[in-house]
């Protein structure tokens, strides 16, 4: 078994989370929500629990994220707080999460994009102390969801504002480097939400996969702002069957340019392509394991809740209809982006 073999995650309705027994939750890393953080008790209350703030689209029944060691070091499984980051751990994965409500943040004569970046720095500054103090210090996977996020504030877009705040916790943490970054989505969440975080970190060495399709998104041109958003296409954690391949949100997107603006279907289907072309990659890189567009388990970030019919037609092509994937709406980071898809994927999975 790799080093990454242990860990799974699914969309589990609540009703079946609140039905699971006590020792179900020992395993457990993490919970996220989608529209809200979904209330736990027992021996469930003890872990991290976040929300995206974004509502799930073409399902009646509310759903979660679980993300869980399948098997656990039950004695090295611990929660703990450090700063804005609640998080737990056992081999050999760390899970972390963090909300940070920029209203009550704001300090006295403070602007709102001084908060914005203000909120970020504080929550990667904290992130990088649980890496440092745990013994995970690799950060493969993060997710970050904030209100607003194509909305003009102080005369530039919240998203450019989040990446320059992105940026300076890296230097200041000496993470900043090409290559180095961990995969990633930034998203818009719904109007009123707190800024959240959540991430997962190794204690083994990831592999990076860039697109080759891309520009690497660490060397935009400044069109897109100030500074460049730092993360990677994707990432390889472990080798060979086992192996998990983390996919950052992935859009209609060539080069460094939108394309098909205002075509939904057109976009949903050159995001695939962006998606099958990192599974090349990453088959390239990944000897002894492959990974295959079908068994990957995707979450799709729809703009216009109009579209998600059209959309999923559009996916139902590409996927088998067994495949895992979950429709949430949500602001992309870019105005004419319509749809933004990320993925998991273990190697030799199937179906």
């Amino acid at each position: 078994m790799s080093a990454a073999a242990a860990l799974r995650v699914d969309y589990l309705p609540l009703a079946r989370l609140a039905q699971q027994p006590s020792p179900w939750w020992r395993g457990v890393l993490g919970v996220v929500g989608f529209e809200s953080a979904p209330p736990l008790n027992g021996m469930a209350a003890a872990i991290p629990v976040t929300a995206s703030g974004t509502p799930l689209l073409g399902s009646d029944t509310p759903l979660c994220e679980v993300w869980q060691l399948a098997d656990p070091d039950l004695d090295g499984c611990r929660v703990d707080c450090s700063g804005h980051v609640r998080y737990r751990h056992g081999e050999p994965m760390l899970f972390g999460c963090a909300s940070l409500d920029e209203t009550e943040a704001r300090r006295d004569g403070e602007s709102p994009a001084a908060t914005l970046r203000r909120v970020t720095e504080l929550a990667y500054r904290d992130i990088f102390r649980v890496m440092e103090h745990s013994g995970y210090p690799h950060l493969i996977r993060v997710w970050h969801y904030l209100p607003d996020i194509n909305a003009e504030c102080d005369g530039d877009e919240r998203y450019r504002h989040f990446n320059s705040a992105r940026h300076s916790a890296f230097a200041q943490a000496s993470a900043d480097g090409a290559g180095v970054f961990p995969a990633a989505s930034a998203l818009g969440s719904r109007q009123g939400s707190a800024f959240s975080i959540h991430f997962l970190a190794a204690r083994c060495e990831p592999v990076m996969i860039e697109n080759p399709r891309q520009i690497s998104a660490y060397h935009y041109p400044r069109q897109y702002g100030e500074h460049c958003p730092l993360f990677s296409r994707a990432c390889i954690l472990g080798t060979g069957p086992g192996a998990h391949l983390f996919v950052s949100g992935t859009a209609s997107i060539i080069g460094h340019e939108t394309i098909h603006s205002g075509d939904e279907v057109a976009q949903t289907r050159e995001t695939l392509t962006n998606i099958a072309a990192l599974l090349e990659q990453a088959n390239r890189r990944a000897p002894g394991g492959r990974f295959d567009l079908d068994a990957l388990k995707y979450k799709v970030y729809v703009r216009h809740r109009r579209d998600q019919p059209a959309i999923a037609a559009e996916l139902g092509r590409w996927l088998q209809a067994q495949t895992a994937v979950v429709y949430l709406e949500a602001d992309v980071c870019r105005e004419d982006l319509l749809v933004e898809i990320e993925a998991i994927g273990t190697a030799g999975a199937s179906v």
